[in-house]
């Protein structure tokens, strides 16, 4: 059985384009990514799992499926170890032949490099951003006072940072960069916002 897969992305949040590709190629059976995520995806862990034996996972683009070439590899893997394959709509990879396997693996490394081109040009932006003045990021929680009197009470051990954010009205995330604020200002979690990248 041939099943399709379509997953939005953070600039495109809409799968129509997939869908119809899908559509178009006779796909009926379409898994569905409804989020952009870095790390979860559960849709996809879901068909995975339920793969079997002659079946074609079918996708517009490669990008749409992973995130890098390790992602696509690791992905590839468990789809050969189900007994299934995986075909492109847009790319000539068909993993049930040695070419299509071939063009597999280069045409993942482009992926995986035009990612990273375009990571560093954000953190590139990012940063001449910052040097000018603007202010990255969501606005602080808590206000300065507010921060220096939460690291008092952290300092005095009567408090867990569990209570610290009931008390403040915050989630745990944001006492926890109150504390390395003051503990670990190197920490990647504050860091850049302190101007140490």
């Amino acid at each position: 059985m041939e099943i399709g897969y379509a997953r939005v992305s953070s600039t495109e949040q809409e799968t129509t384009l997939q869908r119809d590709a899908l559509r178009r190629a006779k796909v009926r059976q379409v898994v569905e990514e409804k989020r952009s995520s870095m790390v979860v995806r559960p849709a996809l862990e879901a068909m995975l799992d339920g793969l079997q034996s002659g079946d074609v996972v079918v996708v517009y683009k490669v990008d749409r499926f992973a995130r890098s070439l390790s992602d696509l590899l690791r992905i590839l893997d468990r789809i050969e170890r189900a007994g299934a394959s995986f075909r492109s709509l847009t790319e000539p990879i068909d993993t049930a032949n040695p070419a299509g396997r071939m063009m597999m693996h280069l045409l993942g490394a482009f992926a995986e490099f035009e990612r990273s081109m375009i990571r560093q040009r954000c953190m590139a932006g990012q940063l001449a951003a910052w040097e000018r003045g603007v202010k990255l990021g969501r606005r602080r929680v808590l206000t300065a006072r507010q921060e220096k009197n939460c690291y008092r009470k952290w300092q005095t051990g009567k408090y867990t940072m569990t209570a610290l954010a009931e008390q403040y009205g915050c989630h745990l995330s944001s006492i926890k960069r109150v504390i390395l604020r003051v503990e670990k200002p190197e920490s990647s979690a504050v860091a850049f916002r302190m101007g140490k990248k």
